[in-house]
């Protein structure tokens, strides 16, 4: 299906010790009682891919598509928004503006004179700045987006519509994240990132509760025996975290997780490796533009340093011939979205990969396509790559 491609993976020696909650149950119940109430909530599909399913030997594969979630375009979506509701909140009752807020009231505009002297800022590769600038809109308050270099201008056009001023900096994602830090300390904004480091760690749980509810959702749309595995792909690693949690919470015996990521990216591969979080540099390269991130969030780490089953790290061939597969059965899912899907399908068809992940015949295996087609012109220009 794929071709002969080169991949990596790693068996976790440390799957399954105990380890520390990072994404407490009552967390997640607020966020899923707020989210699912906002106008234009509706759950995403979970589609079934059986003709795949049979060519890869399993007994069943399903993928999640948050192509239309709140017409965002990706699962981030769920995370961002959340957390910007959350952290207006918090600054009202410490400005002592209000004691206590609901996301409907800030969105009514009831408290519009004073978030409007909030900003909100955050590093993007393009999906997370859109959830945090539809966020700030929503929600009435200033926002500022800071992309790096190699951002397509499409995506920085999709952020701009919601009203958020975009600056673009020298560098990679993770030199972003560290301006807008920097940014935000010198102008007294609010940072609200997806990915977590010491002392900073409560928004980016925020928005990883909220991403709990695209595995949740999953759950109740999954018929007949569980799955087995999950492949998920990872960026920082805050998506794979939250579907780890939530798979485990759902399902009597969990799926074994397994993380993917591009091959010029695989901060949380190197990290498995050494068994400390670590760092890769360089430009990071690759077509996953919202997976290129060479440093793991801290949150996420801890959930997967413990839970996740494997890691794999994948070339950006894979998932362009992903994303045609895809397209053949009219699903368009973007590059980021497709990389647990050609982390498995390598995996599938490789005997010493299936033996070591336990995949066989009757193996059931839930993906998420976590995002869209985020840039119309990047889309097309892979699928033409691919068939050129």
């Amino acid at each position: 299906m794929l071709g002969s491609h080169k991949f990596e993976l790693l068996v976790n020696p440390r799957h399954g010790i105990p380890g520390v909650t990072i994404l407490p149950a009552g967390g997640f119940r607020r966020a899923k009682a707020t989210i699912t109430s906002w106008p234009g909530y509706a759950p995403t599909p979970l589609r079934d891919l059986s003709r795949l399913a049979a060519e890869s030997g399993v007994g069943a594969l399903r993928i999640k598509n948050e192509g239309d979630r709140f017409g965002l375009g990706s699962f981030k979506a769920l995370g961002g928004a959340y957390a910007v509701a959350n952290l207006l909140t918090a600054e009202l009752s410490r400005r002592g503006v209000a004691l206590s807020t609901t996301s409907a009231e800030l969105a009514d505009g009831r408290y519009a004179d004073g978030t409007n002297t909030i900003t909100v800022t955050c590093a993007t590769d393009g999906n997370h700045g859109r959830s945090v600038a539809w966020g700030a809109q929503r929600f009435h308050c200033r926002c500022v987006i800071f992309v790096h270099e190699t951002v397509s201008q499409g995506r920085v056009d999709a952020i701009a519509r919601f009203g958020a001023e975009v600056v673009r900096v020298p560098g990679n994602y993770d030199d972003a994240v560290r301006e807008a830090d920097r940014q935000a300390q010198a102008n007294g904004w609010f940072v609200v990132s997806d990915t977590s480091y010491p002392g900073y760690t409560e928004v980016p749980r925020d928005v990883m509760q909220g991403y709990r509810l695209m595995a949740d959702e999953a759950a109740d749309q999954w018929t007949g025996p569980p799955p087995t595995h999950v492949f998920i792909q990872a960026g920082v690693g805050g998506a794979a975290a939250a579907v780890s949690v939530q798979v485990r919470a759902r399902f009597e015996l969990a799926p074994l997780l397994v993380v993917v990521e591009p091959q010029h990216a695989a901060c949380l591969f190197a990290s498995a490796h050494a068994g400390v979080p670590t760092v890769v540099h360089g430009d990071l390269e690759t077509i996953m533009a919202g997976l290129a991130c060479g440093e793991p969030s801290l949150l996420a780490w801890q959930e997967l340093e413990r839970a996740a089953a494997a890691f794999m790290s994948i070339p950006d061939e894979a998932a362009i011939g992903c994303m045609r597969l895809l397209a053949a059965d009219g699903m368009a899912i973007g590059e980021s979205g497709v990389a647990g899907l050609a982390g498995f399908l390598l995996a599938a068809a490789d005997h010493a990969a299936r033996a070591a992940l336990r995949l066989t015949e009757d193996s059931r295996i839930l993906l998420f396509g976590t995002e869209g087609i985020t840039d119309a012109a990047v889309y097309e220009d892979l699928l033409r790559s691919r068939q050129g």
